[in-house]
């Protein structure tokens, strides 16, 4: 069964004169801006770098700029999903538990000078398709990190779509990675280690290998995702991890917070009691949230950036200090801030049953003041979700916010406009 959906999925999106709506065009241009945008910022980081010099990428790393003709690289696939979610403002999707679009760009990023928009954007909506019903399929056991998994099906998706493999081959590619799926752990975030960091990397360039494989004429067998299932997880396929939508791209989401989104929710609700009390008059913090935010997202005094990305109680705290959950929170002087440190120790965290039951996502921040006062607030959206979608400014805002400090602004809103508004023929780049 699983087997047959995808080779009708593959079928449906790879067929000679096919066509989707506009708004699937649209939405698949905005992931690519924003991952780029993601990249970019990421890519200052000193870990990044130091990644980028020993693969000798320091210069134009995300190839914006430099038209030579390159071919897959597996340094550049790591650099650019590495970078991509270095400061966790990237791309989401609530039904595959993961961001199915990160892995499946940066596996055919390194041909971006090779392809058209056309061209890439067929590879990205495949790998997209795939790749979030592939998250909604193989739930992660506890213990395990979604990163360094399923997403590498979509990679191979994706690539074997850039390498313009038929629908076989492209169903053998995805086959091939079934074989292989890594098995990442959780442990990194509760231990502030960045190994996280290059899961999706891990998964690009397994997508990228599999795909070369399977145009050499490398086979796999026709069940391996399903005997993935039966071997790992000891489970058969969930129901409805088809999902109805025909197009799973138009669900994704677009972070305004520089953190899990589960963590975005508190931080929101936050938010909006700011400026009604002084901080020096916050006795206790109480938040509410649905149990997945909690498992995921427990980390408390964090000691890295990376703990702090998924901490519900930072997240709070940091936006009642600074007003903003941006990058910037995690680098000197406002991640080692006092204040910051002593608000994430007043929060206490609570499970709510009703949400966690009906699947929401939700958060309730109350503050209990001095004086006596109780204030409080609950977000039930956040900009991204169905309630809050992005405009095309605010995601053009976002992405010339991360470039700042590697591109100038003329070449930034440039970049935007030729990758959110480029003909299909035209080059990736102007």
């Amino acid at each position: 069964m699983i087997e047959h959906h995808l080779q009708q999925l593959i079928e449906r999106l790879t067929q000679a004169g096919h066509a989707w709506p506009q708004q699937v065009d649209t939405q698949a241009r905005w992931l690519v801006l924003d991952t780029l945008g993601c990249a970019i910022a990421g890519g200052r980081s000193p870990t990044v770098r130091a990644w980028l010099e020993g693969q000798h990428l320091r210069t134009d790393p995300f190839a914006t700029a430099d038209p030579t003709p390159t071919g897959p690289s597996a340094g550049a696939a790591m650099a650019f999903a590495m970078a991509a979610c270095w400061d966790e403002a990237c791309e989401g999707h609530a039904r595959a538990h993961g961001r199915p679009g990160v892995a499946a760009l940066a596996a055919i990023w390194p041909w971006v000078h090779q392809l058209n928009w056309g061209q890439l954007l067929n590879a990205f909506v495949l790998g997209y398709e795939v790749g979030a019903r592939m998250g909604a399929l193989l739930r992660i056991a506890p213990g395990m990190h979604v990163d360094g998994n399923w997403p590498s099906l979509g990679s191979a998706a994706a690539a074997a779509s850039a390498l313009q493999l038929n629908a076989q081959q492209t169903l053998t590619a995805i086959h091939i990675a079934a074989c292989q799926l890594p098995t990442s752990l959780y442990r990194p975030i509760q231990t502030g280690d960045t190994a996280r960091n290059t899961y999706l990397g891990h998964a690009a360039m397994l997508g990228q290998m599999s795909a070369q494989a399977a145009a050499a004429g490398i086979s796999a067998p026709a069940n391996a995702i399903e005997n993935h299932l039966q071997v790992v997880y000891q489970k058969s396929a969930p129901e409805g991890w088809q999902g109805t939508d025909d197009f799973e791209i138009l669900s994704a989401y677009f972070k305004p917070y520089a953190a899990v989104r589960h963590v975005h929710y508190g931080a929101h609700a936050a938010l909006g009691l700011r400026t009604q009390f002084d901080l020096d008059l916050l006795d206790h913090i109480d938040l509410w949230v649905y149990q997945e935010a909690l498992t995921y997202c427990g980390v408390r005094q964090p000691q890295t950036p990376l703990q702090a990305q998924f901490s519900l109680s930072f997240g709070v705290a940091a936006m009642l200090r600074w007003g903003h959950l941006n990058s910037t929170v995690y680098t000197s002087p406002e991640f080692e801030d006092e204040g910051v440190r002593q608000l994430e120790k007043k929060v206490t965290i609570h499970v709510h049953h009703e949400w966690t039951q009906k699947q929401w996502r939700r958060a309730k921040v109350q503050l209990s003041l001095v004086d006596g006062r109780v204030l409080e607030n609950t977000c039930q959206a956040v900009m991204g979700d169905a309630d809050m979608p992005w405009s095309e400014a605010a995601l053009k805002q976002k992405f010339i916010i991360n470039c700042e400090g590697s591109l100038s602004p003329a070449r930034s809103l440039s970049l935007a406009y030729h990758v959110l508004h480029a003909p299909t023929q035209a080059a990736i780049f102007p």
